[in-house]
């Protein structure tokens, strides 16, 4: 049966199928309730005409806006700077599409921006909600709850009460154990004085890699002369490692909290007329495309950051189709990858 309309209708697809218009509209919204057979019929039918369903209609049916909102606590310089961020909203936006929902993507710089996100998320624009790189004493916790949408936060969490917190759901790399093994091999390579360059420390992946690298060396506490602030970014890197190498005695190896403050640890050793690994190892931490791009290509710790936004968004799905689903925090465990700058 061959139907010529531009546009057809519900009715039109269930004289097709050869089903009531209760057991198509059904079928569209998800419905429960249908027999496999005429569900696979009406699908075929729906395929055939080219049938859309109208999304504001629907929309009163389910009550879902086939929405979910991406929030990123980070100014776009940062954002759009920094090969972490896509590819995890490429691991997202992959598991988002295999659902058939749309992503939404909302930056945080200013205090603005944290009311409009809350003013947003509670006028029931969006189904849910994925949220990373938050700091400490970040509103987005409270903005979230007072959305009552469901939520997946990417890193672990650092509010009081968290591990408590049996609705608490987040997706995160063991990171204190990828900064264990970056430090160990350093040291098990013979190098003595390793410093160490972090991340911004009110987040957790930063103040985990830190935790990773004094577990490794046995210390309550960093050595001060081996510490310097990096900031997550290139320029943040190059400025520590000059910090460090103006320090008695110079470092021999470090360890950098992410992959582009390690690229910049590297331009700074070269600007200096220092060879590496020779006179310093480097190790970073991600993975990142261009660390196997570097000169000396850069041992680094691999997290699957594609999977992380993958996961989140699985595990965000599954609450939103079924509100009883037991869901759980996943940890995913990370490796290290040596290559020729240690």
């Amino acid at each position: 049966m061959k139907v010529s309309a531009a546009h057809p209708t519900l009715e039109a697809v269930a004289a097709h199928a050869g089903v009531s218009r209760a057991t198509v509209s059904r079928v569209v919204n998800g419905t429960p309730g249908v027999r496999p057979e005429l569900r696979e019929k009406v699908k075929r039918s729906v395929a055939e005409l080219g049938y859309v369903p109208n999304s504001a209609a629907r929309s009163l049916v389910t009550r879902r806006t086939g929405a979910v909102a991406v929030v990123i606590a980070e100014p776009e310089t940062r954002v759009f700077a920094d090969p972490f961020f896509a590819r995890q909203l490429r691991g997202i936006s992959r598991e988002l599409s295999a659902n058939d929902l749309q992503l939404l993507l909302m930056l945080v710089e200013e205090e603005a921006d944290y009311q409009r996100v809350g003013r947003y998320l509670a006028g029931g624009h969006v189904d849910g909600t994925l949220m990373f790189s938050l700091h400490a004493n970040d509103p987005l916790r409270g903005i979230a709850a007072a959305s009552g949408l469901p939520t997946v936060f990417g890193g672990r969490p650092w509010w009081p009460g968290w591990e408590q917190d049996d609705s608490l759901v987040y997706v995160d790399t063991d990171n204190r154990d990828g900064a264990r093994r970056a430090v160990r091999h350093l040291a098990e390579s013979g190098h003595r004085r390793i410093a160490v360059i972090t991340g911004p420390l009110d987040q957790t992946s930063a103040v985990d890699r830190l935790a990773g690298y004094r577990d490794a060396l046995g210390l309550a506490e960093p050595d001060p002369a081996l510490q310097a602030h990096g900031d997550f970014t290139v320029d943040g890197g190059a400025r520590a490692m000059a910090e460090l190498l103006d320090r008695s005695p110079a470092p021999d190896a470090v360890f950098a909290g992410n992959d582009l403050m390690a690229t910049g640890a590297l331009r700074t050793l070269r600007a200096r007329g220092l060879s590496v690994p020779e006179d310093v190892a480097v190790v970073g931490y991600d993975d990142l495309d261009p660390a196997a791009w570097a000169d000396p290509p850069l041992t680094t710790v691999r997290q699957d950051i594609v999977r992380m936004g993958e996961i989140m968004a699985r595990l965000l799905v599954r609450s939103l189709n079924d509100a009883e689903a037991p869901v759980s925090s996943v940890v995913i465990p990370s490796q290290l990858v040596v290559r020729g700058s240690a």
